[in-house]
């Protein structure tokens, strides 16, 4: 028996196809779960998430986010699969949002790394003197990030997609959700960096009278 947290090997079958995957836990010390497997079989089959229907023992597997083994899924298991690959357009349009989603992840370790250069001045851990440059500097980045996340909001807006393209819907609409909110988190570092230049430009003024 394969211990906890162990890769799983499993044999998927779609249409004539076979394909035989490994599927590893995407948490460290975790169990591989459906949702890996699921992604894996997209990679080697084409056919999206959302649309896979997967079968094992004449049950159809659906809790995305159960281990395999509480689903009874064990090495060397056979699992079946139903589903429609995308169209070659649609790929395409889809490779576009993975490009996007690409961007959006790095401009996000922007404003991360931003996040944490504020808190670590709100601490303390930066001579006085030094404050208000730094603060100025922090203000300049997070108004960039934000521009080069509306920018990409403008991208994913200008993708028009026929009715048919359901995968590429609902990852724009996922991307659109995710860049909502990192420019919402924007706009409160930005608040606050804004606060503490008050803060330090009254404590300065009292200190000069």
């Amino acid at each position: 028996m394969a211990a906890p947290g162990a890769p799983v090997t499993v044999t998927v079958t779609y249409s004539n196809e076979k394909h035989s995957i490994q599927v590893a836990s995407q948490q460290e010390d975790g169990e591989p779960t459906l949702q890996d497997m699921a992604v894996l079989i997209e990679q080697v089959t084409g056919v999206p998430v959302p649309f896979q229907k997967l079968i094992y023992k004449g049950k159809s597997l659906k809790e995305l986010e159960q281990p395999l083994s509480a689903l009874g899924v064990k090495n060397g298991c056979k699992v079946m699969l139903i589903g429609k690959r995308n169209s070659p357009e649609e790929e395409a349009e889809l490779k576009k949002l993975k490009d996007l989603e690409k961007s959006v992840e790095q401009i996000a370790n922007k404003l991360e790394e931003v996040n944490k250069e504020f808190t670590s001045i709100q601490k303390g851990f930066l001579a006085k003197d030094l404050q208000a440059e730094a603060l100025k500097q922090l203000d300049k980045r997070i108004k960039g990030t934000a521009e080069q996340f509306m920018k990409i909001l403008e991208q994913i807006d200008a993708i028009n997609l026929p009715e048919n393209f359901s995968d590429c819907k609902l990852k724009k609409k996922g991307l659109v959700k995710r860049v909502q909110v990192f420019l919402a988190q924007c706009d409160t570092v930005e608040g606050n960096i804004g606060q503490e230049m008050d803060k330090l430009q009254s404590k300065n003024l009292a200190l000069a009278e």
